[in-house]
């Protein structure tokens, strides 16, 4: 594995919940696993006043996130890795001088030998991303004379593309491009990693990657929980914003990007960029009302329990028509996939937590023998990102007898089943590349814009047109019951279980 430098690691928001709940205990895990370099820093700062030691406990020592962890390895060795962490009241703004903030730095940055080589997470709203930038520039922390800098950014990166733009340019105001990273949780999973591995590396794969032999993609996220505590953030966002933007157009484009040529980080990211900007953009209001649909979940009983609409909710407007379900039929326009449609859905209270990505094949020209079941006939790569993560082909077999019927059968893969593989969480594997220098999993500014512009028309539309239908479906199914009627043909969305082989289509209503 590449050495990693010597570094310190500045968490701006580091009183919130995500670096209890995500960053910290990955950075314990990276330490763990011996892949933090030997002068390595933590300094969280925010406006909450705390002392190290009070930081410390609050992260780790308290943090229930962490506890079952810490039993497994001695007090010494849970010791060494606290002491790495420190905590620098920001004041009362995040608009004030940073001149306490940088003298802590350049003080922890002596005492450990961390060689001027600094991250600054922004675990903050993206309204402060530019505030952060340009204090930290002021205070000559950006500067790469001595030591790299760079900067990493949560999503959401904008709330459309007007403000995406802006976001990225502010950035870029105090931070060269090379320098930011922005961070998707979603492609630090192995599984979604594994799409190139998949293609690019498997004979029996690439050369079927077209639009000569597949029939269509189709792309299912699915959460069964509701929008929890966050429904006024939820209620101004909506499914098409707060997932299908970024996760899921991030899985579309490694789908349809072309061979990069090698594994360099620059080279993947430009055919992802290319692949998506190769999706056709709709413009026209009849030819997104024909390609789309959105619904939102009603009141109804799962597992026998009463279950909340989403107009129910904490911080949702009781006539609000927000999506809680987004499902988009588009094509690519390109050589390879021409004439290709691609289904992607994402939901929330859905009867399955779920993500995962089906390759439809075309069947055989010539049907020579009779299948038992003639709308599952077609053979299907599917590739699980969560959970029971792993793929599965389904393919044709005789059915044991007299005559020649066929019905489909499995070949499948887990990765549970390397157990001599350790495999990080997707923070882990993030922070970690960060750390390298290694951009390959985190998106660039351009490939952000591409994704907007083409979300941008279809939340126009949702938005202004009167002609724009939010279908009801009860809480625990598979969506409104007309969402079939998206997909072409005789096909339907595959309804997936708990299981990479599950395939019942059942709702849980009881």
């Amino acid at each position: 594995m590449k050495k990693v430098a010597n570094q310190m690691l500045v968490i701006f928001g580091a009183s919130g919940d995500l670096t209890a709940r995500k960053l910290v205990p990955a950075l314990y895990n990276l330490y763990k696993g011996e892949h933090l370099p030997e002068n390595f820093v933590v300094l969280g700062t925010s406006r909450s006043d705390m002392t190290d030691e009070e930081f410390r406990k609050k992260v780790v020592a308290e943090s229930s996130f962490l506890q079952s962890q810490l039993k497994e390895q001695s007090e010494d060795f849970v010791k060494k890795f606290t002491e790495k962490l420190f905590y620098q009241d920001l004041g009362k703004r995040y608009t004030d001088s940073y001149d306490k903030l940088a003298n802590r730095i350049a003080y922890l940055n002596e005492e450990f030998g961390t060689e001027e080589n600094y991250i600054f997470y922004l675990s903050t709203p993206p309204s402060l991303y530019e505030t952060i930038a340009k204090n930290l520039c002021e205070e000559g922390l950006t500067k790469e004379d001595r030591g790299w800098k760079r900067i990493i950014v949560e999503k959401p990166f904008g709330y459309d593309l007007a403000s995406a733009k802006a976001l990225n340019e502010g950035l870029h105001h105090y931070f060269e491009e090379s320098q930011v990273y922005r961070i998707d949780h979603y492609l630090g999973k192995e599984t979604v990693q594994n799409l190139l591995v998949t293609r690019f590396s498997n004979s029996i794969f690439e050369p079927l990657w077209n639009r000569n032999y597949i029939h269509h993609v189709e792309i299912t996220n699915a959460e069964t929980v509701g929008v929890e505590k966050r429904g006024g953030y939820y209620d101004k966002s909506g499914a098409l914003r707060d997932m299908f933007q970024s996760h899921l157009l991030q899985i579309v484009s490694l789908l349809v990007m072309e061979p990069p040529i090698n594994s360099n980080a620059e080279e993947i990211r430009d055919e992802k960029v290319k692949a998506l900007k190769s999706l056709r953009i709709m413009k026209d209001e009849d030819d997104i009302l024909e390609n789309t649909l959105r619904g939102q979940y009603v009141e109804s009983t799962v597992s026998g329990k009463k279950v909340k609409g989403y107009r129910q909710e904490d911080g949702v407007d009781p006539d609000s028509t927000t999506e809680t379900y987004a499902a988009v039929r588009f094509f690519v326009d390109n050589w390879r996939w021409k004439g290709v449609p691609f289904y992607v859905r994402t939901a929330k209270r859905m009867p399955t937590k779920v993500t995962e990505a089906v390759i439809h094949f075309k069947t055989p020209h010539h049907q020579v023998f009779s299948s038992q079941d003639v709308y599952r006939q077609d053979n299907k790569l599917i590739i699980r990102i969560q959970p029971d993560e792993g793929i599965l082909i389904k393919f044709g077999v005789k059915v044991p007898g007299l005559g020649f019927h066929v019905e489909q059968a499995n070949m499948d893969f887990y990765y549970s089943d390397l157990d001599s593989a350790q495999v990080m969480d997707a923070y882990e594997r993030l922070l970690l590349d960060a750390m390298q220098g290694d951009s390959t999993l985190y998106a660039r500014a351009d490939e952000v814009e591409a994704a907007w512009e083409f979300v941008d028309p279809i939340l126009k539309c949702w938005k202004e047109s009167d002609k724009v239908t939010t279908y009801g479906y009860a809480a625990g199914t598979w969506g409104p019951k007309n969402s079939d009627e998206l997909i072409e043909e005789k096909f339907g969305w595959r309804n997936p279980g708990d299981l990479l082989t599950d395939e019942s289509g059942f709702c849980i209503l009881s």
